[in-house]
């Protein structure tokens, strides 16, 4: 296990931190660092944080930057692999490829519900990507991907609370050129890259890129005897450049890019009463008893996840001498389709679990900045987002879930009753000894679901910067956004059983003859039988019918809008930030900046949006009360963020250094927890984290770049009240390592003649930590023997010709180290734990022809 005075050891022999660029760029100068002499070290990178073109060394913001040549010498082939590079950034992969969470310094959410806006946004050439399905395709021709950390809603309004991630590809050029690359790895993996770029006329530049990534998926389904957890996916991506004078600039940029994969296995971590049952129904094993890193799973079909993800923008660039307009005019629409088997066992228990989402996206961005030869400059600008979401699911018993039912209350009830006898007795209570026969868990019932989200949000933002002296700089901004969602549910539940009230008077007499059968007196019977809220002396409930309670599932759902819940949200907010920047030397800068940050309300949509406590005395007013229905949300309140931070910036002409001390807080942080049957979604009053990170770069010799960056985070729960497992105020967050570090070391050996040799190693850690805050139906601090640790090691090997021909071999989790990335309830299995394990290690050859 690394420590920290492991940790303080590297910083010491390496003297600085991971990519030296550390800014946010949406338009920067391209660098082939690959193609750049081994001394060429500390050039100037221009680059647009502040929306405005800046050196990387006067830009006084905390980002990280991985280039291209980055991306290739640590064989990084989508966002989740970038996290290896980014201590501050964490990519967790969930249940399915649409459901992918950032996190940038310990905040971040937004997966497993459509109807949650993450809090950290990812922008692809200028262009918001709202939903996690829309981000994770594999992008050809990359020129970089920047990391900005801390709210940054001043220019971003209400999508970047946590931070950014911009994307940026090459913008076509006027000379002719391009590249190819294939891959081939273990488990059958192919990747193969393509390029082209040119002029068209002497004003018109094109350029045409394609992606294709497949392998066979590195888990085995014993059951189905087949490979799963695959990689298929593939895209193309076209732009024009039109330049018809210095002054006007048109980049049009189509896209078209499509996931079909089977994703994501979930291993048995505690393997609890229930597995006996399941092993039982099919015969045989059906879990991998408590080894998810066995990789073998058994279920009883395989999982789909089907992603389309298309769109065109076009942004506009005119320079008017002393100011300069832009305007980024985008629409897109990404199509979903996920099906699952979610409980994970072989046993055919939830026969169909899909998810089928359609996101139509508009967004339009205008801005103008100023470039004054005097001391102040501004920049203003306007936003609108206009987005429809239409969710449509279905969750269906199968056919064993019958059968798993009957085993359950019967294990509940000690023997003394079964689903037969519950049909009977409760139909015969309410007159019609029929009524109930055959439908509990009934093969095929369940629930269908259908929900709607239209969003409509603009803002109006600006910045001032006002030079105080040549080397003192004032920077005041500040964005208010105006943001309203309308939502509407369709969502019928056929699970009979869910719908029956055990708390029914009619049940009194059924109630009463299980309690005289336990040993009560008749007449002790008789009185909890008609007072099933009394507790008996050990505990243990006076309705004997209560512990089949958690054996409904999917109760009837009251949907809204309805007379008491409108359906709708409407937030506003003025974020606004202040730096000061002082360039001590030509060499070295420091800063201190306040922000503050905005993400709109979210909403639940799914099958756990339930009304708020405080609505259902007026639903019962209203004659609206459902069977069994208990309270929840529909919705969470904004999130409202502030930082502050100070930080210094040393670029130096063979060394970089970057150091940024924080306080970091999101008061209303939006918390999805899964509670084993669904989703519940809250607002924790205030989390924050202290922090500190250090990042930096140093080539002692000709050829030779030490990087290493390191985060210390300190995050707490300040007040958290309402919490799925009750007040955890005070206590620290789950999946935030305290220590997280990035090392690695890039040698460029180059020969007579220009060919050149590239050995890249990184290295990752991160401390221990726990995987989730709790777990529904366990004891406190159940889950806090499950912990997380990271330690993967990565390398690669290029020989690059001066002809353009690249070979190379590269491998990727060497030490095959295994962690799992979070747990879970097991579904609808109570005392059994799941979770996902990371993914094992990786490795192949690749070759590349650039021209």
């Amino acid at each position: 296990m690394m420590t920290l005075r492991n940790i303080l050891l590297g910083a010491t022999m390496l003297c600085a931190a991971t990519a030296p660029a550390y800014a946010f760029a949406q338009d920067s100068a391209p660098a082939d660092d690959a193609a750049a002499p081994a001394d060429n070290y500390g050039g100037e990178i221009i680059v647009t944080a502040s929306k405005r073109s800046q050196t990387l060394q006067d830009t006084p913001v905390a980002v990280s930057v991985a280039t291209a040549a980055d991306l290739e010498n640590s064989a990084i082939r989508d966002l989740i692999d970038l996290q290896s590079s980014v201590p501050s950034l964490r990519v967790s992969q969930l249940q399915s490829s649409a459901n992918t969470n950032f996190v940038i310094r310990g905040f971040g959410n937004g997966a497993n519900n459509a109807g949650i806006e993450p809090s950290v946004g990812v922008f692809i050439d200028g262009v918001y990507r709202s939903r996690s399905a829309a981000q994770i395709g594999d992008l050809p021709n990359v020129e970089r991907i920047e990391v900005l950390r801390g709210p940054q809603s001043t220019l971003f309004g209400k999508n970047a609370s946590a931070g950014v991630i911009s994307i940026i590809t090459q913008k076509p050029q006027f000379d002719f050129g391009g590249s190819i690359e294939a891959s081939y790895g273990n488990y059958d993996a192919v990747v193969v890259k393509g390029d082209i770029t040119g002029p068209i006329s002497d004003t018109i530049a094109f350029s045409l890129g394609g992606n294709f990534n497949r392998n066979d998926g590195y888990a085995r389904d014993l059951y189905l005897d087949t490979d799963v957890n695959d990689r298929n996916r593939w895209g193309v991506r076209g732009q024009l450049l039109f330049e018809p004078s210095d002054a006007l600039s048109i980049r049009l940029i189509g896209d078209y890019d499509k996931i079909d994969e089977n994703c994501c296995i979930a291993g048995n971590v505690v393997a609890g009463p229930t597995v006996d049952i399941t092993d039982f129904l099919v015969g045989g094993p059906s879990v991998d008893r408590e080894n998810p890193f066995s990789y073998d799973v058994y279920n009883n079909f395989l999982s789909e996840n089907r992603i389309e993800n298309y769109g065109g923008s076009a942004q506009i660039d005119y320079d008017l001498g002393n100011m300069a307009l832009t305007s980024i005019t985008a629409y897109r629409e990404v199509r979903s389709f996920a099906n699952q088997d979610s409980d994970f066992t072989a046993a055919d228990l939830i026969g169909r679990k899909s998810d089928d989402v359609a996101i139509d996206t508009f967004t339009q961005e205008v801005r103008l900045a100023s470039d004054f030869d005097g001391p102040v400059n501004f920049l203003v600008g306007g936003y609108y987002f206009n987005e429809k979401i239409d969710q449509k699911n279905q969750l269906f018993f199968g056919d064993d879930f019958r059968d798993y039912g009957n085993a359950l209350i019967q294990k509940a009830s000690g023997g003394a009753l079964d689903v037969a006898t519950l049909e009977g007795t409760l139909g015969a209570l309410e007159g019609d000894p029929t009524k109930y026969l055959g439908t509990f868990f009934h093969v095929g019932d369940g629930m269908d679901e259908a929900y709607k989200l239209k969003n409509t949000s603009w803002s109006l933002f600006g910045t001032v910067d006002f030079e105080i002296t040549d080397r003192l700089t004032f920077t005041a901004g500040a964005n208010y956004t105006q943001d309203r969602k309308r939502f509407s549910t369709d969502v019928v539940s056929t699970d009979t059983f869910s719908a029956v009230d055990l708390d029914s008077p009619a049940y009194t007499p059924f109630r009463e003859a299980l309690l005289i059968g336990g040993g009560v007196d008749p007449a002790t019977a008789a009185y909890l039988a008609a007072n099933p809220t009394i507790v008996l002396p050990d505990g243990s409930s006076a309705n004997p019918l209560a512990g089949l309670k958690a054996f409904q599932f999917l109760p009837p759902f009251l949907n809204v809008p309805n007379a008491v819940e409108p359906g709708k949200t409407h937030d506003n907010d003025l974020s606004w930030s202040a730096r000061l920047a002082y360039e001590l030397t030509d060499t070295v800068n420091v800063y201190a900046t306040y922000a503050t940050g905005f993400k709109a309300s979210s909403i639940n949509l799914s099958r756990d949006s339930r009304p708020l406590a405080s609505d259902l005395p007026a639903i019962d007013a209203a004659g609206l009360t459902t069977p069994n229905l208990a309270a929840g949300s529909r919705f969470a309140g904004p999130e409202e963020s502030e930082v502050y931070e100070i930080g210094l910036k040393g670029q130096w002409s063979v060394a970089a250094a970057n150091v940024a001390v924080f306080k970091q807080s999101i008061k209303g942080f939006q918390s999805n927890v899964f509670n084993g049957t669904g989703f519940e979604l809250v607002n924790a009053e205030r989390q924050s984290t202290w922090g500190v990170e250090f990042d930096g770069s140093v080539r002692p010799v000709r050829g030779l770049n030490l990087t290493l960056a390191v985060t210390w985070l300190d995050p707490k729960y300040d007040s958290f009240t309402n919490s799925s497992f009750g007040d955890i105020s005070g206590t620290q967050p789950s999946t935030i390592p305290e220590l997280s570090a990035a090392m690695g070391a890039t040698y460029t050996h180059e020969f007579d003649g220009g060919n050149r040799a590239i050995f890249h190693v990184d290295y990752l850690y991160e401390s221990p930590t726990r995987l989730v805050d709790g777990l529904q139906g366990f004891p406190d601090g159940f889950s806090d023997q499950f912990k997380r640790e990271v330690n993967q090691l990565n390398a690669s090997f290029t020989f690059a010709l001066n002809n353009g021909l690249e070979l190379g071999v590269w491998g990727r989790n060497l030490t095959n180290a295994h962690y799992l990335t979070t747990i879970f309830p097991a579904v609808a299995q109570s005392g059994s734990v799941s979770g996902y394990p990371s993914q094992p290690r990786t490795y192949g050859v690749t070759g590349r022809f650039k021209f």
